[in-house]
């Protein structure tokens, strides 16, 4: 029996063996949607509205403690009073004239975060920073849901 030669080069219009390179533009293609949809969501995810909360020095059984509420319907209360978001400015600014004074923050589990957000966004610009958090315990094992 004799050996047959393979003949290497460019191939003949005779050869009629199957085409066995992989096509890898669909790949390409949907390598490139990922990294699209994956530069789109950063900016999202890495939002945040940095907060200076500074270690109270008070005693907190002398201090005048305020207490804004955020409602599951995004209305805001200021000590149990029903509040305008045009008011809360205000409010503020004379929250910070008060000596040995805290404020403290507690949003409903289903407001918005975008509510949440803007809330503690006029708060940082009032220039508040005796701040507390009110109501977080419920999400201690929120990772263990």
């Amino acid at each position: 029996m004799a050996a047959r030669g393979i003949k290497y080069g460019p191939a003949r219009s005779e050869n009629t063996e199957p085409f066995s390179d992989l096509n890898i533009t669909p790949l390409i293609d949907v390598l490139l949607v990922l990294l699209v949809m994956m530069i789109l969501t950063i900016p999202i995810m890495t939002h945040k509205v940095p907060v200076d909360i500074q270690p109270g020095e008070s005693d907190p059984s002398t201090a005048t403690v305020h207490r804004i509420d955020l409602n599951a319907n995004g209305s805001l209360t200021w000590d149990n009073a029903p509040i305008t978001d045009a008011a809360l400015p205000a409010r503020l600014a004379g929250f910070m004239k008060e000596n040995n004074a805290q404020l403290q923050i507690r949003a409903a589990a289903t407001a918005r975060y975008e509510r949440f957000d803007q809330t503690l966004a006029t708060i940082k610009r009032a220039g508040v920073t005796r701040l507390g958090f009110v109501g977080n315990e419920r999400y201690a094992k929120f990772g263990d849901l």
